[in-house]
């Protein structure tokens, strides 16, 4: 499989010795698929295998898994023996007796026939937890939309207090903020008493160009910048009146403006945290709604029959130890069941499946270190990933459309905002006398690599600190996972030796 491939050589399988060719800028588009079937670390199985598809898998096919240093395979079938207890008898005596402490769960998906109660039963819960994304779903596009009026609120509040608080210094501000004072409070020239109706009386046509040409907020000294005006006293009275509720509505509405800014940043953070909440609630809901659908590839099985009571499900657990010289000791085991799943009620619980039928046991052994048991999770993951991007995509979507004036605003009232570290270029060592002997630096270079290439002189090299042995991993989990597969044999009075 081509697809299983490249996947692996994504996250790091590659075989030694094609490694340096594939740095972390590599165009993955661009690899072939004769190129990926020969430079992937992936397993080679030698068997000849039925997919749950039903098709004969070709011998010396590839798994779709990276290659172990040892596999072990396992089949029982016993249609009177619960298969739920072979899993728990692996898993216990991994974790005891093998003491592989840590253990992560890989796998765990399932599909039933339509018709069998156990379907009918998990399609109600299903559509339990799909009722409560599609809610959550709607309430946080609902939110997301508010978001940019908030945010279109705050830039026009930002707009209006810059006039505000470059009115005193600037000319210009001052103009631009009698103005509005003139539209939004006086009503222009629609009222006969505002500065523009009064203009049009005798004895005032000079107001307007007094009240923008007097540069005065400080309501202490309006009086005497007025009075050592050469006007006459009804002008100066009428002057002063417009320019105290000038400025008095300016202090007000200035002081208004702030406290609504600030309130708005503060109920800005909180739809923010409201929204990272349900991001929060929507995500184990998808997790669930993913698990508890029906997987294709195990429908498409001829095992499973729609008429028959049959399930199909899919197990898979990685066990490790602690690092031997920076490599875990890992085994990799893959329950593949195909059962029969009968209802029945238990006491003092809930009504819930027994599975008997047939389980193949997989165990693969690797010696991986930590970046590669997590690289393991990520590439078996992926569909989680894409999953968890819906809703995490769109919320980016909303920030990217924002731009950073949303950044800026959750920042200023207190929310932590990651920013990207830029990277410094390392700047290169000058010495002080480079620039005057560079010339005959050069010359030297020259007769020193004239005598090399004539006579080569080996520089012994400083010994760094080597990487440890995956080898040693290797061997110790091999001989645990035989360990389990023959024990595991004898406990159910199998063929062992």
């Amino acid at each position: 499989m081509v697809d299983s491939a490249i996947r692996l050589m994504k996250n790091g399988f590659i075989k030694k010795d094609y490694k340096t060719l594939y740095p972390a800028s590599f165009n993955w588009s661009t690899l072939s698929k004769e190129q990926a079937e020969k430079h992937a670390d992936e397993e080679i199985d030698e068997e000849v295998l039925q997919s749950f598809a039903g098709k004969f898998i070709n011998p010396f096919d590839r798994t779709g898994y990276p290659k172990p240093s040892r596999r072990m395979r396992l089949i029982m079938e016993n249609f009177n023996m619960s298969v739920e207890e072979p899993y728990f008898w692996v898993l216990d005596h991994l974790r005891q007796d093998q003491s592989f402490r840590t253990v992560h769960k890989i796998t765990d998906v399932f599909s039933g026939s339509e018709s069998s109660s156990f379907w009918g039963q998990n399609s109600q819960r299903l559509g339990i937890q799909q009722d409560k994304v599609t809610q959550y779903f709607a309430t946080v596009g609902k939110m997301i939309k508010d978001l940019f009026q908030l945010v279109r609120e705050l830039r026009i509040i930002d707009e209006r207090m810059e006039i505000y608080t470059m009115a005193p210094k600037s000319k210009s501000a001052d103009v631009t903020l009698k103005g509005l004072y003139i539209d939004l409070v006086e009503g222009s020239t629609e009222k006969p008493t505002s500065v523009y109706g009064m203009s049009r009386q005798v004895g005032f046509t000079i107001l307007p160009d007094l009240f923008f040409n007097t540069h005065i907020y400080d309501l202490e000294k309006l009086d005497q910048v007025i009075e050592s005006m050469k006007f006459n006293p009804t002008v100066k009275n009428v002057l002063k009146r417009k320019l105290f509720q000038f400025v008095n509505w300016k202090v007000k509405t200035q002081a208004e403006l702030e406290s609504r800014r600030l309130f708005n940043l503060r109920y800005l953070r909180q739809h923010w945290g409201i929204i990272k909440m349900y991001m929060g609630w929507i995500k184990p809901y998808l997790k669930n709604i993913q698990r508890l659908s029906t997987s294709l590839k195990h429908t498409e099985s001829p095992d499973i029959i729609t008429a028959f009571e049959t399930s199909v499900l899919e197990i898979e657990i990685l066990a490790e130890r602690q690092a031997v010289s920076g490599y875990h000791p890992c085994i990799l085991a893959t329950f593949n069941y195909t059962t029969k799943p009968s209802m029945s009620y238990q006491q003092d619980y809930q009504r819930g499946p027994i599975h008997v039928g047939r389980v193949e046991i997989n165990m693969r052994a690797y010696s991986w270190t930590s970046e590669q048991i997590d690289n393991y999770k990520k590439m078996k993951n992926a569909e989680d990933m894409e999953l968890m991007g819906i809703i995490d995509g769109s919320v980016h979507a909303a920030m990217e459309a924002l731009g950073d004036e949303l950044n800026k605003y959750l920042e200023e009232a207190g929310e932590k905002i990651e920013k990207p570290i830029p990277k410094e270029e390392p700047k290169k060592k000058e010495n002080m006398f480079s620039g005057a002997f560079e010339p005959g630096v050069a010359v030297f270079k020259g007769f020193a690599e004239m005598f090399t290439a004539l006579i080569p002189i080996s520089m012994p090299k400083k010994k760094g600190k080597s990487p440890g042995n995956p080898s040693s991993a290797a061997k110790e989990a091999s001989g645990a996972m035989w360990q389990t597969y023959k024990n595991f044999k004898k406990s159910h009075k199998l063929l062992a030796w």
